[in-house]
């Protein structure tokens, strides 16, 4: 069993961004009293990092533990930008969210959304730690951009971290699709060739796993009671997937696989797999892979449906694709490529995804009543 070193001593410039820190709660709207006795605690896993370069041209030599250790700069910037993206979604999540916070439909809900937003504002300060501590100037600039970038504003460098999440439903297909994407993006830099990055991934996965099963559980529960019809459901799964799968970023991706050659982000299955890695496929590869265990909790999720009502599925992995080789293509939910005009395509997504006219009947109609099986809050 690893365990995690807990790290409290701070260097001036991480200081001073945690002051920049508490003025971005206060104008997102997040109050600080919220967090009640939790922690923004920066933790490492160093067993589990490993001590040698696991994969790429550097395989087998000792993992960087400094800045000056890496050997060349560019290597240090594609790890600042990598850095830099997490911490980025981190802090997205938490703008895009926590006005839910006031219409939660139980206890329970509430309870479980402000823990996964303080764990999602720690994943955030530990990736500023990183930047402010390791990466000299350049890294505290890039912290800086962290609360200066807004979801709101559409600032958030990807795009799932700039969409509305309006009501509670999309804040269950977000926990369970984008942040399905976060537990994956974090496993791929747990074998990192940097080892404080590879060291802080261990304690974020854990915490991510209840953000996954957050979601998935949200939606169960939706599905058991029964009153937002499935029919319904199933237009806000095909509009949270494609975004998800967007995230794994563009086929025949260069940088990944630069990120691959210098050891610094891995395959999800990095570990596990005994095949050689396909250098030029990197992104497809782990896009299948999450792409099929979405399908596989979709089938336990619609389990739990009532008679009648019909089988909830992930759409194809070529519907309403923003970025890859499908992205602005039209393929129907079932993967066929679309026989139409442009009217007859709107058409076809006015049926398959929601419209304001869904969006009111759901939150006026639907959310009126007690759409969403009730759990008792039971304490951390």
């Amino acid at each position: 069993m690893s365990e995690t070193e807990i790290v409290q001593d701070y260097s001036p410039n991480f200081e001073a961004w945690i002051s920049d820190f508490q003025e971005w709660q206060t104008r997102i709207g997040f109050d600080p009293s919220w967090l009640g006795d939790y922690r923004f605690d920066i933790k490492f896993d160093w067993d589990t990092a490993g001590n040698s370069i696991e994969f790429g041209d550097f395989e087998g030599m000792p993992k960087w533990q400094r800045r000056m250790q890496i050997p060349q700069q560019n290597i240090r910037d594609a790890i600042i930008s990598m850095v830099s993206v997490q911490g980025d979604t981190e802090f997205a999540s938490v703008e895009q969210q926590n006005h839910l916070l006031a219409t939660a439909p139980t206890e329970y809900d509430k309870k479980s959304a402000l823990r996964i937003m303080c764990e999602e504002q720690r994943h955030g300060w530990q990736m500023a730690y990183l930047l402010c501590t390791y990466f000299g100037e350049h890294g505290v600039r890039e912290a800086a951009k962290l609360l200066e970038r807004n979801a709101q504003e559409g600032t958030r460098i990807l795009g799932s971290f700039n969409a509305p999440i309006d009501h509670w439903l999309d804040f269950f297909c977000f926990t369970h699709f984008i942040d399905r994407d976060g537990k994956f993006q974090l496993k791929m830099l747990s074998t990192s060739s940097f080892k404080p990055l590879a060291a802080s991934m261990g304690p974020m996965l854990k915490e991510e796993s209840f953000h996954l099963g957050t979601g998935a559980n949200g939606l169960r529960r939706i599905v058991k009671q029964g009153v937002i019809p499935c029919a319904l459901l199933q237009k806000y799964i095909n509009k949270w997937v494609s975004t998800g799968l967007d995230l794994f970023g563009t086929d025949d991706s260069s940088s990944a696989q630069w990120a691959y050659v210098y050891g610094i982000k891995g395959r999800y299955d990095e570990r596990e797999s005994e095949d050689d890695a396909d250098r030029a496929h990197l992104n497809e590869a782990s896009r299948e892979i999450y792409f099929q265990e979405l399908r596989d909790e979709m089938r336990r999720i619609s389990k739990a449906r009532k008679d009648g009502e019909p089988e909830l599925t992930i759409p194809s992995d070529k519907f309403n694709r923003g970025i890859g080789k499908y992205a602005g293509k039209k393929y129907t939910l079932e993967g066929e490529e679309f026989e139409g005009s442009d009217a007859d395509w709107d058409a076809y997504l006015v049926n398959v995804l929601p419209t304001d006219e869904d969006e009111d009947r759901l939150m006026n109609e639907y959310m009126q009543q007690e759409w969403i099986q009730y759990r008792e809050w039971k304490g951390d």
